[in-house]
């Protein structure tokens, strides 16, 4: 791993990146290709169902939904859950709100599965919904039990339309990491952090001072976590073992502690509500 940042650690200021490096990353390797074959096969059970919930994650409300989902849907009536609420910084939850109700989605519930926050609020919402709507099966609604839930695979767009975007939905989980690169997500990861002043990870990992040079911060969290390897150098006298910090595993904690919400709340769409969302990059 050889990363481009080069940015120096201050602990007065910091000379963030004003924007990551994108050019030579294949976005459409990382994710799979059977997501439109997926949509056109819940397409076919919608007709088995009066009301879809859609789930997503709350710190990707915008920018990791398929544009395709709303006219698969049909007039079916439709609530968004976005799970996943105590991990995402809803500082701006009202604009999010506005932005989804001006895309034509006015049911949505924040949620915490874990702890079960809103979850109960889901079926009297959905009842709500299906008894004011028309349906068009009734001599196939369920009736023991009264409710009955169709489950789907994730659909994910079949087109990721920019790097950014899918370096979103990758922090998110949605793909294999080693797809994207451990290493390359914590890049990203640190620069979104930085990005949004989210410093959490400083305190965490003990650092001293914010950082936007991801060598230098991997290194310091192998240190701190007592992760090294053994690496051959060739040199004159021949091939020397040295100790070096182990980069990839240091990624990966990076990673899981972002992910269980250890560095603090984050909004990855923050740049997408304030007007700014990343170029389109995919061909």
């Amino acid at each position: 791993m050889r990363l481009a940042s080069r940015a120096l650690c201050s602990a007065a200021q910091a000379a963030w990146r004003e924007n990551f490096p994108v050019l030579g990353r294949d976005v459409a390797r990382w994710f799979p290709g059977h997501m439109a074959k997926g949509l056109k096969k819940m397409q076919s059970s919608l007709k088995l169902v009066d009301c879809i919930i859609e789930v997503h994650d709350a710190r990707i409300p915008l920018s990791g939904r398929n544009p395709l989902f709303q006219e698969t849907l049909g007039l079916k009536p439709h609530l968004l859950v976005l799970n996943k609420m105590d991990l995402a910084d809803l500082a701006e939850q009202e604009k999010i709100m506005q932005r989804l109700e001006g895309e034509g989605l006015k049911n949505v519930i924040f949620t915490n599965c874990v702890k079960d926050e809103n979850v109960k609020q889901i079926i009297p919402t959905v009842t709500g919904l299906i008894d004011s709507s028309h349906r068009y099966h009734r001599g196939e609604v369920s009736e023991r039990p009264l409710m009955f839930l169709l489950d789907t695979p994730g659909v994910l767009a079949p087109r990721i339309a920019s790097v950014e975007t899918g370096l979103k939905l990758a922090l998110c989980g949605t793909v294999l990491d080693h797809l994207v690169g451990e290493e390359t997500m914590a890049d990203y990861l640190l620069y979104t952090l930085n990005k949004y002043q989210s410093l959490g990870y400083v305190q965490h990992y003990g650092l001293g001072s914010a950082c936007d040079n991801i060598e230098r911060v991997l290194k310091r969290v192998a240190v701190k976590l007592g992760k090294t390897q053994k690496v051959k150098i060739l040199t004159g006298a021949g091939d020397v073992n040295v100790i070096q910090p182990d980069y990839p595993a240091a990624a990966r904690d990076f990673l899981h502690t972002f992910r269980r919400g250890l560095l603090g709340p984050v909004m990855l769409d923050l740049d997408v509500l304030r007007g700014h969302p990343p170029a389109e990059t995919v061909p």
